[in-house]
């Protein structure tokens, strides 16, 4: 059995409660596949999920996303063969390794066009900004939308992707610092959401126009102005809580602000079916090989530096993607 190197916790806390440990790799069984890893990626959800704030059974591996060669295949494996480039972003905790073995079903085929670094940093990411504007609300062009957050991750692509489908975006962050990286990814306005009237910021940018979506993944901190920023029969998508989880909502609230339609959702329910995983997958490569979507690693780090990479990305000292090699 092949020998490997994993991130392990035993509880969860700061970087440091993350070790390195050595072992042997079984091998795959019926409908699972070895993947050697080239590059893994790193997404906030692994500090949440680390820290605690995501509550994980212990002990526990972390990471969601990576890239790599196909070593061996399980009973059953008939779609996959040894050699082939692949990815996962949806195969439970466990990519911080060198190698592991997942479900052949979570698999996505690398296109020659691209990179695993492309896909070990885009594919979470980039799935998450396909749900969002593909089912979530089905943007079309013409729409306005807002996008929270928008100078991280999932805001960039969104706001490319939406731009390049003819969406007027406007794109809203925490730090003014950051609102030239919102108006370069193409978006026609940046909000400072620290500002207390950050919703007649918004209208004043858009000449009172409203928005017929709002993505929101900062929650308790923007979901409730956030309603007053949606056009009539406008549709708010809860995705996330950087800042806290968000309030409840009455139902007569959504009334009273012009009949609207409040969403909670998440990209792993999203892409739960193998075969949604691989239309959704063939729709991001597609933006991506059109230029619509693009990764900007920031960093890479090896996977022996893995305290390294929590602290780098907890201080927000990197911009761009990070990529963590094995």
């Amino acid at each position: 059995m092949p020998q490997i190197n994993r991130v392990e916790i035993d509880s969860a806390g700061p970087p440091e409660v993350m070790r390195i440990v050595a072992g042997e790799l079984p091998p795959p069984g019926p409908g699972e596949v070895r993947i050697r890893h080239t590059a893994i990626g790193f997404n906030y959800i692994d500090v949440y999920q680390r820290s605690g704030t995501y509550p994980l059974t212990f002990p526990s591996g972390l990471g969601f996303e990576a890239a790599g060669v196909v070593e061996a295949v399980g009973d059953g494996v008939t779609d996959i063969s040894i050699g082939d480039r692949v990815a996962y972003m949806n195969a439970g905790t466990g990519a911080y390794a060198d190698a592991r073995n997942v479900s052949a079903d979570r698999l996505v085929h690398l296109p020659d066009q691209i990179s695993d670094e492309a896909a070990a940093s885009l594919l979470f990411k980039g799935l998450t900004a396909q749900y969002l504007l593909r089912a979530a609300f089905a943007a079309k062009p013409g729409d306005l939308i807002l996008v929270h957050a928008a100078a991280g991750g999932v805001g960039q692509i969104m706001t490319r992707w939406a731009t390049a489908m003819g969406v007027d975006v406007i794109g809203t962050t925490g730090s003014p610092t950051k609102t030239a990286a919102i108006l370069d990814a193409g978006a026609i306005g940046a909000i400072d959401t620290g500002a207390d009237d950050w919703p007649e910021a918004f209208l004043r940018a858009t000449g009172w126009r409203k928005a017929q979506a709002i993505y929101d993944s900062v929650g308790k901190a923007t979901l409730l102005k956030s309603l007053d920023c949606a056009a009539p029969f406008g549709t708010v998508v809860s995705f996330g809580s950087a800042s806290g989880a968000p309030p409840a909502i009455d139902t007569a609230l959504l009334r009273a602000k012009g009949e609207l339609y409040l969403t909670a959702t998440s990209v792993f329910p999203r892409n739960a079916d193998p075969k949604a995983l691989q239309a959704n997958a063939a729709d991001l490569f597609d933006a991506i090989a059109r230029g619509h979507v693009a990764v900007d690693i920031g960093a890479r780090f090896p996977l022996s530096d893995i305290v390294d990479v929590h602290r780098a990305a907890e201080g927000r000292n990197i911009t761009g993607a990070i990529i963590i090699t094995p």
